[in-house]
């Protein structure tokens, strides 16, 4: 009996991580998307995911992209055409493997990364600030996502 409840508890606190990380993700995308939104740079934030993974990097495959992202391959390819259409990435295949598809800024999607990282950055740290050194080191997820 005693085995049986211990269990329960334990699926409990599962649960209740899931319920905290969950609710985590969903306040960070809305914050993350309102940031977008108000930086007047025209970008989606699974647009401006891409231009920051890509920046400084001399390209990478779409594998990297939704590695580093977690942009699913389909949704990318949606993103990869937008950004392409707006000139600010560019894309070719890999000379030895042609189903390879290398991804990189262009000198338009290079100055927009420049300019718009570094407050996307400065943003998020002006948001994790209000957590003490001990918070910021244990990333108590309920608090995270209260900031947001």
């Amino acid at each position: 009996m005693a085995q049986n409840t211990t269990r329960k508890a334990q699926q409990q606190d599962f649960i209740t991580l899931m319920n905290e990380l969950a609710r985590a993700h969903h306040r960070f995308s809305l914050f993350d998307a309102e940031i977008h939104r108000l930086s007047g740079s025209g970008l989606t934030a699974p647009q401006a995911k891409v231009i920051f993974c890509l920046g400084n990097t001399d390209g990478l495959t779409c594998s990297e992209i939704t590695d580093q992202t977690l942009i699913t391959k389909g949704t990318l390819t949606g993103v990869i055409d937008r950004l392409e259409g707006k000139g600010l990435v560019e894309r070719w295949g890999d000379a030895d493997d042609g189903r390879i598809i290398i991804v990189a800024l262009t000198r338009a999607g290079d100055r927009l990364f420049q300019r718009e990282y570094p407050r996307y950055v400065e943003k998020l740290r002006t948001q994790v600030e209000g957590l003490s050194d001990r918070e910021q080191a244990t990333s108590y997820l309920g608090q995270i996502a209260d900031l947001f």
